[in-house]
């Protein structure tokens, strides 16, 4: 059995926290949260939640700069946890909450990366899709021709290229989520 305490709980509750970010950390944690298909109180959570690497952050980024003139503010759902988190790892660094969300944001560019790559590869994939499913539909005409639109094997394929068909529209309007990935 698992103890729970009131403190544990109380640590996962949902608060609101207003930040000052650069317009492009916002958007990247938007995109990332829509591509991965998690919600941004579980994605901020994953970034700010740990201490020890929010420290580790802090200490490894010696460039960062707060242009004010390119940031807006932003209220975030993330957990008391980490509120707390941040609001410790800020104070000990003599750090800004900002600019310390805007690195831990920035750790999700690899992964933006990343996905934009596995796109790439995506509409490799969706291409020869296409090309298969003209090709079946070639089959089907020949099949027609040759044995008949009643037969068996006509009934099978037009029964496989539907499915295809409906599968390739449910690829495509994933494929259009991801297109905003080439635009990042």
């Amino acid at each position: 059995m698992i103890d729970l305490t009131v403190d544990d709980l109380k640590k996962k509750q949902s608060v609101r926290a207003t930040f000052k970010l650069p317009q492009q950390s916002i958007a990247l944690l938007s995109m990332v949260a829509r591509q991965l298909g998690v919600k941004q109180k579980s994605l901020f959570d994953q970034l700010l939640d740990d201490r020890v690497t929010l420290t580790k952050l802090v200490r490894g980024s010696t460039d960062f700069e707060q242009n004010q003139k390119d940031r807006r503010q932003k209220t975030f759902v993330i957990s008391r946890n980490s509120l707390a988190s941040i609001n410790q790892t800020a104070k000990r660094e003599n750090i800004s909450r900002d600019i310390l969300v805007e690195i831990s944001i920035n750790r999700l560019l690899p992964v933006i990366a990343n996905e934009l790559e596995r796109h790439i590869k995506r509409k490799e994939i969706v291409a020869d899709m296409k090309e298969h499913l003209l090709q079946g539909e070639n089959i089907l005409k020949r099949a027609g021709t040759i044995l008949g639109t009643n037969d068996r094997i006509s009934k099978m394929l037009v029964k496989q290229l539907g499915l295809a068909g409906e599968n390739l529209a449910k690829i495509n309007v994933l494929m259009e989520q991801g297109s905003a990935l080439e635009r990042w």
